[in-house]
């Protein structure tokens, strides 16, 4: 299973098998440019309900995937299941509902994966500290013993990064696997971190018990970039390069549903997306359907508005990699992104973009 760097609470939902994830891609009824009928798509998402990835559905509830002429059947991947994006590189599905990051993973690995739609520009995560702590930043983690989802995730390459960024090494603090959820609760507060980075709604928990705050937003766009030196492109679509050159014609649908969807997003409140989500997702065991909009509220800023991959993203994300030692300088970028489908997407429907493309270099 391919390294997954998505270190957000768990799943708040057992199942979400919304729609068949079994059949391979091979026999999928997906059709490229001029074939006949509903082209039909199988994406699996790494997580439907947490708020990082939200797009996917709420394209299906507002309706756009079938108003563009797609119909996308999804799924969300389980806990000690396949991954997304290992389901979409092995043909179980289509396309995977993914962070940016594994198409540079994958090429390291020799296949060839691309991301056509970037969602968002930071990875929903916050670094929150308790009171006592006295972190503000990075430059403070010097000693301290920081909580991460666990050794080796994502959460921990972050970590990393930003304190690298402000001139820490690794052996500076010491991190440990703490979880999300009330594991990463506790650890706040009985003591034994200083600080847990985490994504929503664990952030809105900890900070509705009062056990810590936000000291680093790495939730934001521009969080990412104050922190990391640039936009940290996370959630978006990825497929392997081989299916996207065969079935164009369906990429572009679905690419217009989300397209259309993110410029929704992005002239809209917190409340008026959580009013067009399932019930289940915004008010459960663990959050309100108020907590669910504040915490949205917050960290909205995640989303791009245009679906376009950012300027200087796919080099930051690289760097991540780069400093943990998954990939060197010598990965192709122009290869792991592309913007095509989006720029056209945007052109078609008139809708004004405000994102500065990538260039072939990232």
């Amino acid at each position: 299973m391919s390294r997954r760097p998505v270190a957000v609470a768990a799943s708040l939902l057992t199942v979400l098998a919304l729609g068949a994830t079994s059949a391979c891609s091979g026999n999928s009824s997906a059709a490229s440019g001029g074939s006949g009928g509903t082209p039909t798509v199988k994406l699996m998402a790494g997580g439907l309900d947490k708020q990082i990835y939200l797009p996917y559905q709420l394209a299906q509830q507002l309706g756009f995937y079938k108003k563009y002429g797609v119909n996308v059947e999804l799924s969300t991947e389980q806990d000690g299941g396949v991954g997304a994006e290992d389901a979409m590189a092995s043909g179980q599905v289509d396309m995977a509902g993914a962070w940016y990051i594994h198409t540079i993973d994958f090429q390291v690995k020799g296949k060839a994966v691309e991301d056509v739609v970037q969602l968002s520009g930071a990875p929903g995560e916050r670094e929150m500290c308790t009171a006592k702590s006295g972190v503000k930043s990075a430059a403070d983690f010097k000693g301290k013993t920081l909580g991460v989802t666990d050794l080796g995730s994502g959460t921990d390459t972050l970590t990393q990064f930003v304190a690298a960024k402000k001139g820490l090494k690794t052996k500076a603090f010491n991190r440990i696997g703490v979880g999300a959820g009330s594991t990463a609760v506790a650890a706040l507060q009985n003591g034994k971190a200083a600080c847990v980075m985490t994504t929503q709604p664990t952030v809105a928990a900890i900070e509705k018990k009062g056990v810590g705050t936000s000291a680093i937003d790495l939730a934001t766009t521009e969080g990412a970039k104050a922190a990391m030196g640039g936009a940290w492109p996370a959630a978006s679509v990825i497929a392997r390069t081989d299916w996207v050159n065969s079935h164009k014609d369906a990429v572009q649908k679905v690419v217009n549903a989300l397209v259309a969807t993110m410029h929704w997003i992005n002239s809209h409140s917190a409340a008026d997306i959580a009013n067009k989500l399932p019930a289940s997702f915004v008010q459960n065991q663990l959050v309100t359907k108020a907590d669910y909009i504040a915490a949205l509220t917050q960290d909205k800023g995640q989303f791009l508005p245009d679906g376009i991959m950012p300027a200087g993203g796919p080099k930051t994300v690289l760097a991540t990699e780069e400093l943990v030692g998954h990939a060197t300088s010598s990965v192709n970028l122009g290869t792991t992104f592309t913007n095509d489908f989006a720029i056209k997407a945007n052109k078609t429907e008139g809708f004004t973009t405000t994102t500065t493309p990538a260039g072939s270099n990232g």
